[in-house]
């Protein structure tokens, strides 16, 4: 019997994993901005740029949230094709 679902199908979590990516990545960019002034000996940037550095650990966590989005309904549907 094959499986009904898609080879190019979305699975539940994905767009959180995609989301947490990009919000990772401008959280490595905003670090990496935050950073070069204090290496280059220069006038650093404003308080809300460290905040913005926060976002690489935002986005770690709504990535995470997907994996697990994604791990529990596959547990779902391993449970479904064991009955």
């Amino acid at each position: 019997m094959r499986d009904k679902t898609q080879t190019n199908s979305a699975a539940p979590g994905d767009r959180l994993i995609r989301a947490g990516a990009i919000v990772f990545f401008v959280g490595a960019v905003a670090t990496l901005v935050t950073v070069a002034p204090l290496l280059l000996d220069t006038t650093p940037f404003p308080t809300y740029m460290f905040g913005l550095s926060m976002l690489m650990g935002a986005g770690f966590l709504i990535a995470g949230a997907g994996v697990l989005r994604s791990v529990a309904a596959g547990r779902r549907q391993a449970r479904g094709a064991a009955r």
